[in-house]
């Protein structure tokens, strides 16, 4: 598994190759149980466009901790992108208002799938402390996809 981050200055880009066909790797991304597993519990979630879906997550001042999501693009095996919006106006630093888009990008290599996690958006300086937070969250994040992939989906199969 090899893995590099890149950060721009509104944008978090995480790049692994996986040792898996892109139909595993979209299963464990499109899969609701699985998604679960390696990010958060998804409530409503379909890979269909137009699908409005959350995640709960740890409240602040006025945030209920909810973040709302809406399927923007589902192109089996290939891209799977949606809005991620939490927050509110009247928080600063930790449940500041984030209207940011999360896309997964397939691509097949030789040795498996090279899956590019893009979360773009991000208004600096007002949501410095959650691009700072999801920086190392979506690496830790795709570490435990990579478990999930490799113990759920295809415990005996490679590319």
């Amino acid at each position: 598994m090899k893995q590099s981050i890149d950060t721009d200055a509104d944008a978090i880009v995480v790049d692994e190759v996986f040792p898996h066909s892109p139909a595993v790797i979209w299963t464990a991304l499109t899969s609701g149980a699985l998604i679960a597993r390696w990010l958060m519990a998804p409530q409503g979630f379909s890979a269909v466009v137009g699908t409005h879906f959350t995640f709960q997550t740890r409240p602040a001042g006025a945030w209920d901790g909810t973040i709302r999501c809406e399927v923007l693009e589902a192109m089996a095996e290939e891209r799977l992108s949606y809005a991620w919006k939490s927050g509110d106006e009247g928080n600063v630093g930790y449940g500041a208002m984030l209207e940011t888009v999360v896309v997964f990008t397939l691509a097949k290599t030789e040795s498996g799938t090279r899956l590019r996690l893009v979360h773009s958006g991000f208004r600096l300086p007002k949501n410095e402390v959650a691009y700072g937070s999801m920086s190392e969250g979506w690496k830790k994040v795709i570490g435990r996809l990579n478990t999930v992939v490799t113990e759920e989906v295809a415990p005996d199969t490679t590319h």
